[in-house]
């Protein structure tokens, strides 16, 4: 899996292409600064993009806002936003298109090697992979659209580990009940959300866009 990382801070940057390389991911290119991030998103079209919210020369949303020229230039292009803090903002705009493929997670939340890299491969196949400080921050107000009301307390937590990008086994773990349980909640969520029977995979990445950007929208 071809990965372009952007990080202006060398001794993050290297750490991360070493530690990518141990698990098997190809670097094609580890780049520090807005301008050399889109021609490397241009020219190589990576598997995935792993990319810092602020990067040279601006320092304010460079590395975010290439990315999403990349996305807009190759649609579905999976992109895993890296940030010091939660900017709803940003957040909104990386869901913006609905194409599924996203992540944000938080630097000093990424606990261990294992945990990073997973949401890398879960971004690259197409999934999300949201920060619960994300999700909360994203949802601290109740959305007023009629669809999202219509989800009862249980499956707004569903939702919220789905948007974490966990399974179902993971979800029933976490909530302490059934997989069959977590199956009728997951179905419930889609049925009132208004999402057509399709791959169960591409449903989950909907209803969770779905239900983030309205969050985002408060």
């Amino acid at each position: 899996m071809r990965v372009v990382l952007a990080e202006d801070l060398f001794l993050l940057r290297d750490g991360l292409v070493r530690m990518l390389e141990a698990f098997g991911f190809e670097i094609a290119a580890a780049v520090e600064s807005g301008p050399e991030l889109s021609r490397a998103l241009a020219e190589l079209k990576p598997d995935v993009a792993v990319v810092d919210v602020r990067l040279p020369p601006s320092f304010t949303d460079e590395g975010l806002q290439c990315a999403l020229a990349a996305r807009r230039e190759t649609p579905g292009l999976p992109v895993l936003v890296l940030s010091q803090h939660v900017e709803q903002l940003y957040a909104r705009e990386l869901l913006a298109d609905g194409m599924g493929g996203v992540g944000y997670l938080l630097k000093d939340r990424v606990f261990d090697a294992d945990q990073f890299t997973d949401a890398v491969r879960r971004v690259a196949a197409g999934g999300t992979a949201m920060d619960p400080q994300v999700i909360s921050q994203l949802l601290s107000r109740r959305s007023r659209d009629r669809p999202m009301e219509k989800l009862t307390p249980r499956e707004r937590e569903v939702m919220e580990l789905m948007a974490q990008g966990r399974s179902n086994t993971a979800i029933a773990g976490e909530l302490f009940v059934t997989e069959r349980a977590v199956a009728k909640h997951t179905s419930n969520i889609f049925t009132k959300l208004g999402l057509a029977p399709s791959d169960d995979d591409n449903r989950r990445v909907l209803a969770v866009l779905a239900y983030l950007d309205r969050g985002a929208r408060e």
